[in-house]
C-alpha cells in the first residue's frame, strides 16, 4: 500500500518555518511547524502519526539537499 504526503510553505520566519500538509493536493488540513535552530518539528494538533513523521523526514531532506526550506512538495512510499 502506498502513502503519499504533500506540503506547502505557509509561513517563514527567521526561527521557524510552517508548512499546510495531507493525503491529498488539494486537502492540507494539517500544520507542522520546524524549529530552525533545533531542526526539530511539532505538529499543531498534536498528532504524531506516520503522515506527521513522513512530511518532516521528506522536508528535513530536501533541506540538507537544497540548503534551504522548500516551498512545496509530497512524498511517496
Amino acid at each position: 500500500m502506498a502513502a503519499i504526503v504533500y506540503f506547502r510553505k505557509v509561513a517563514e520566519t527567521e526561527e521557524v518555518v510552517e508548512y499546510a500538509f495531507g493525503d491529498a493536493p488539494d486537502d492540507f488540513d494539517r500544520r507542522l511547524t520546524v524549529d530552525k535552530a533545533s531542526c526539530t518539528s511539532t505538529v499543531q494538533d498534536a498528532r504524531i502519526d506516520h503522515t506527521f513523521l513522513k512530511a518532516s523526514r521528506k522536508l528535513y531532506a530536501l533541506h540538507e539537499e537544497r540548503g534551504g526550506w522548500p516551498e512545496r512538495g509530497m512524498s511517496v512510499s
